[in-house]
């Protein structure tokens, strides 16, 4: 059985109310819960032997999407701080500066990504195949997500994240958040994955 984390460390979080973040939480917690439901069904359907039937199929399509929709928000959570934490000479920075030419040329990417129109997800990932990083959109949790790479910064644009507090302004949300990464995680994060190719 999977357990929700508890991400209450955040209220208080500057740009982001407690009313958004409680909101958010509960959220959260619903993937978990269905998670952990439908692990419980497909094992009922696998004990009985009922592999090949319409249900098994369907639960086994949808675990997909309640699973991405509880690990993205437990990425997205967990590299928002109170703290502003930067890493300007981390491998991440220089990674960044190499390939985009600028930590800003990054940021502007990574901005207009967010600021498209739809619902989704934006993510900085690492490709281990040719060692390059993208920012990419993620349409609901399931569709968009580029195989064989590690998320590294998760943000969450679907309307629940930011209208609360923001109304349509999304610009204005993007911006808190920026303001809210923990830098000091998401080197952590890319260390990581480089640590993973040796």
């Amino acid at each position: 059985m999977y357990q929700a984390q508890d991400f209450r460390g955040l209220i208080g979080l500057s740009g982001f109310s407690e009313a958004l973040l409680t909101n958010h939480f509960a959220l959260y917690e619903g993937y978990v819960k269905n998670v952990n439901l439908l692990e419980e069904k497909l094992d009922a359907l696998r004990a009985a032997d009922q592999l090949a039937t319409p249900e098994y199929a369907e639960l086994k399509r949808r675990f997909g999407w309640e699973w991405n929709g509880m690990r993205l928000h437990e990425y997205y959570f967990a590299n928002l701080t109170k703290e502003q934490k930067h890493t300007e000479g981390s491998d991440l920075h220089q990674i960044v500066v190499k390939q985009f030419g600028s930590a800003e040329a990054w940021e502007k990417d990574f901005r207009a990504t967010g600021a498209m129109r739809g619902i989704g997800w934006v993510v900085l990932v690492y490709d281990f195949a040719s060692k390059r990083l993208e920012n990419t959109w993620i349409n609901e949790h399931d569709g968009g997500h580029l195989a064989g790479c590690v998320p590294l910064l998760v943000m969450d644009v679907f309307e629940h994240a930011f209208v609360l507090d923001y109304g349509t302004k999304r610009a204005e949300y993007i911006e808190a958040f920026f303001k809210s990464i923990d830098w000091e995680l998401v080197s952590k994060r890319f260390d990581g994955a480089v640590a993973m190719e040796k």
